[in-house]
C-alpha cells in the first residue's frame, strides 16, 4: 500500500499537527508492506526533497505564508504527480490547498482526513474553500478527530459525524521518566527560575492566552516560566514589566528537551483562550510527569484531556482571576495536589499512549481489528 500524506508543513517545523503527521509517517512507513510519502510546503522558498527518518518528504516551493496558508502553485503540480501512484491519501485539516488539490487531481483516490480543527480566525477568507472541504469529507472513508467535543461543536463535522473516529493522541511514556539526569536538570531549572514553579509551553500567539496567565500571576505566590517564541513576545514582556513581576515571570526560547522542565514545575498551565487550541498535547506530556494541569473550558478537546477535579482544574477562558484562583488552590492544598498528580500519571497510561494511538490508526488504515 502506498500512502500519500498531505499537510501544510512538516518537521523540523514545530507544531502539534506536524508532530502527529510525523508520527503517522514514521510508524507506517516500511511496515506491513506500506510506504509513506509526505507532501508539504516550504514556509518560504524553493522546492526541496529530503528524507526525514526514512520518509521521502516533498516540500513544495512557496512565496510565504499569508493568513496561515502557504502561497504555492508548485504544491498543485506535486500533488498531481504524487497522487497518481497513491493507494490512499491522508489529508490534514486545516489546510485548504490540500482539499482543492484533491478535488482537482485526486477525487478517484481513496481518502482519509485527519480533522484537527475548524478554520477559526479566517471567518470570511475560509468561505471559498468550504465546498472543497465538504467534497473530500463526503468522499472520505474515515475522518479522524482527537476528541469528542470537536464532533459536537464543529459546524462542518456535524454533517459527517457518522464517519468520525475519535483517536486520542499518544506519547512515548518512557521518554518522560525522571532519570537521574532529568532530576539534576530539573533542580537546576528550579534554582534558576524559582519555586514553586508554574510552567507553560507554546507559541507566543494570541490564542494561547498568555496575557491572561501573566495577569493571573500577580496574585499567585509562585514563579512562572513560559517556554516559546512568536510574534507576541514583546507584548507579553511589556505586560510583565507593566505589572512589575519581572523577577517572577520569565519567557525563554523553545528548548530541545522539555522533559526536565515538566519535572521542574509544580503545576502546568494551559491558558489557551480561543478554539484554535483543539487538544494541547503538552498537557499529556506534563501529566506523564505527574504534574497537575490548570486548563481552560474551551469547546474543544482541551478540558477532555485534563479533566476538572481529576487531574487538575479547568477554568473559564480569558479569565485571569479564575486562573489565579486555581493555581493558588492547587499550590496550597497538598492532599489535592497529590491526588491530581497520581491521577495524571494514571490517565496518561490509560488513554494517551502511542501504542493506543497506533493501534487505532492501524485498525482503520490497514483494516486491522
Amino acid at each position: 500500500m502506498k500512502i500519500l500524506q498531505v499537510n501544510k508543513l512538516y518537521s523540523p517545523w514545530i507544531g502539534g499537527v506536524e508532530t502527529v503527521a510525523q508520527d503517522i509517517a514514521e510508524h507506517f512507513n516500511g511496515r506491513n508492506g506500506v510506504t509513506v510519502t509526505n507532501l508539504v510546503c516550504q514556509p518560504r522558498g524553493k522546492r526541496k526533497l529530503d528524507v526525514v527518518n526514512g520518509v521521502p518528504t516533498y516540500r513544495a516551493g512557496s512565496w510565504g505564508i499569508v493568513s496561515g496558508m502557504p502561497l504555492s502553485l508548485d504544491f498543485f503540480w506535486l500533488f498531481r504527480k504524487l497522487a497518481k501512484d497513491a493507494d490512499v491519501i491522508i489529508l490534514h485539516q486545516p489546510f485548504p490547498l490540500a482539499f482543492i488539490a484533491y478535488w482537482l487531481f485526486g477525487r478517484k483516490k481513496k481518502v482519509m482526513v485527519w480533522y484537527h480543527s475548524d478554520i477559526v480566525r479566517q471567518r470570511l477568507a475560509k468561505l471559498p474553500f468550504i465546498p472543497f472541504i465538504h467534497f473530500a469529507l463526503g468522499r472520505a472513508d474515515h475522518i479522524f478527530v482527537s476528541n469528542h467535543a470537536l464532533i459536537k461543536n464543529s459546524p462542518t463535522l456535524r454533517n459527517f459525524s457518522e464517519k468520525c473516529r475519535v483517536i486520542y493522541f499518544g506519547i512515548d511514556l518512557a521518554r518522560f521518566r525522571a532519570t537521574d539526569d532529568v532530576r539534576k536538570k530539573a533542580e537546576e531549572i528550579r534554582a534558576r527560575y524559582g519555586e514553586p514553579l508554574v510552567v507553560s509551553v507554546g507559541r507566543l500567539v494570541y490564542y494561547k492566552g498568555f496575557l491572561y496567565l501573566i495577569a493571573a500571576m500577580k496574585d499567585v505566590p509562585a514563579d512562572l516560566l513560559i517556554v516559546g517564541s512568536g510574534p507576541m513576545k514583546q507584548t507579553l514582556q511589556a505586560e510583565i514589566d507593566e505589572l512589575g513581576i519581572g523577577e517572577r515571570v520569565h519567557i525563554i526560547d523553545p528548548v530541545e528537551d522539555l522533559v526536565p522542565y515538566y519535572h521542574a514545575c509544580d503545576i502546568f498551565a494551559l491558558s489557551s483562550s480561543e478554539s484554535s487550541e483543539v487538544f494541547g498535547i503538552v498537557q499529556i506530556e506534563a501529566m506523564a510527569c505527574g504534574k497537575p494541569v490548570v486548563n481552560t473550558a474551551l469547546p474543544t478537546g482541551v478540558p477532555e484531556v485534563s479533566v476538572d477535579g481529576v487531574t487538575g482544574r479547568t477554568v473559564p477562558p480569558r479569565d485571569a482571576a479564575a486562573l489565579g484562583a486555581a493555581l493558588r488552590e492547587i499550590l496550597s492544598d497538598r492532599e489535592e495536589y497529590r491526588r491530581f498528580s497520581e491521577h495524571a500519571i494514571a490517565e496518561v497510561a490509560k488513554r494517551f499512549t502511542k501504542e493506543k494511538f497506533f493501534a487505532e490508526m492501524e485498525k482503520y488504515i490497514l483494516g486491522k481489528e
